[in-house]
């Protein structure tokens, strides 16, 4: 099952920062990831998140994200991101379509939206 890797990232020092921004795709891309979202527009539906910078990245599973999040080419750049921002990340792995509740499928083949 796929797993994506969720981050809320508020930059302190974007000049620095660069250096990050610029290395991550690469060692992304090794280990099977693609960008699902990268900053843009969040709005708060409910509650009292208040995230900042908010990145999502998608994995093959939860073994290639965590092989990316322990590698050695990310340890080499992960302390930029530590000295230049604050930071939240959070991995989970995601559930196929037919495993929600009320997954029926609709005419437009897509899963309608989970009742509440």
């Amino acid at each position: 099952m796929p797993a994506l890797l969720m981050a809320d990232v508020d930059v302190r020092d974007p000049e620095a920062y660069a250096a990050y921004r610029n290395a991550n795709p690469a060692i992304v891309e090794k280990f099977g990831g693609r960008y699902l979202a990268v900053g843009g527009d969040v709005r708060v539906l409910e509650g009292d998140y208040a995230p900042r910078r908010t990145i999502i990245i998608e994995f093959p599973d939860m073994a290639a994200l965590t092989a990316f999040y322990e590698s050695a080419e990310y340890a080499s750049v992960r302390p930029i991101r530590w000295q230049t921002a604050d930071s939240r990340l959070v991995a989970f792995e995601t559930k196929a379509p037919a495993t929600l509740p009320n997954a029926e499928t609709s005419k437009a083949g897509k899963p309608p939206a989970i009742k509440r």
